[in-house]
């Protein structure tokens, strides 16, 4: 999967739980998020260092405060583009089919593709929840007179439908362990079984989880990890 774009969770497996959030768009119009700035074109959207629960009053005067706006501006901005007003309703949809909260399809959808249907990854990751064709092929697409897997990828409810049911299946092989899940589906089951079922030591691997995670919690303040 694509590596893009606040959970409490285990300190000991990705660091401190409260992580600043970076961001920049690119020149097709598309925001990316990370938990850390990737390259020069991101700049610091807010510093997190609060946990759920905090007093919702903002010091607008305070740097702190300042930030926290501009979080939730980004946030409400995102989810008025376009992108995501198009597929609002698939979203929503599948979410509720596979029994996924929706505020976590957002975050993954966010961290991989910035809501961008078109999205493709240097390793072929396609769509919205960039998924691989092998991937949707075992989940029944097919190349055939309709068109190539590839191109059915690009078509949002088809990608949402397909993404959801990987996210589910990898949510349900590691039950309560949702940092794992997100692992497994940036870098596969594979890779995280190779590491003792833990997240892989893997730059990219550890940062997609740590920013859906954040992403997360900044869709739904009363998620959990436990999904």
């Amino acid at each position: 999967m694509r590596s893009l774009v606040l959970l409490v969770f285990s300190c000991t497996l990705l660091g401190s739980a409260w992580a600043d959030m970076w961001t920049y768009v690119d020149r097709n119009g598309v925001r990316h998020f990370s938990s850390s700035p990737a390259d020069a074109r991101y700049s610091l959207l807010f510093r997190a260092r609060s946990a759920p629960g905090e007093a919702a009053q903002t010091d607008v005067s305070s740097p702190q405060g300042v930030q926290r706006i501009a979080k939730v501006q980004t946030l409400a901005k995102l989810e008025a583009s376009p992108g995501y007003i198009a597929i609002k309703e698939h979203l929503h949809t599948a979410a509720q089919t596979r029994a996924l909260d929706v505020a976590l399809v957002q975050a993954v959808i966010a961290a991989e593709s910035g809501f961008d249907s078109n999205a493709i990854s240097p390793k072929g990751a396609i769509g919205l929840m960039q998924v691989m064709p092998a991937t949707a092929q075992r989940y029944g697409l097919a190349n055939d007179s309709t068109g190539t897997v590839a191109a059915k990828l690009t078509n949002p409810k088809t990608n949402i439908d397909t993404g959801t049911r990987y996210l589910r299946d990898l949510l349900n092989q590691y039950p309560g362990q949702l940092e794992l899940a997100l692992a497994a589906y940036n870098a596969g089951p594979g890779a995280v079984q190779k590491a003792g079922n833990k997240v892989p030591d893997y730059k990219e691997t550890r940062a997609y989880v740590k920013t859906v995670l954040q992403l997360y919690r900044s869709f739904n303040p009363y998620a959990s990890t436990t999904v």
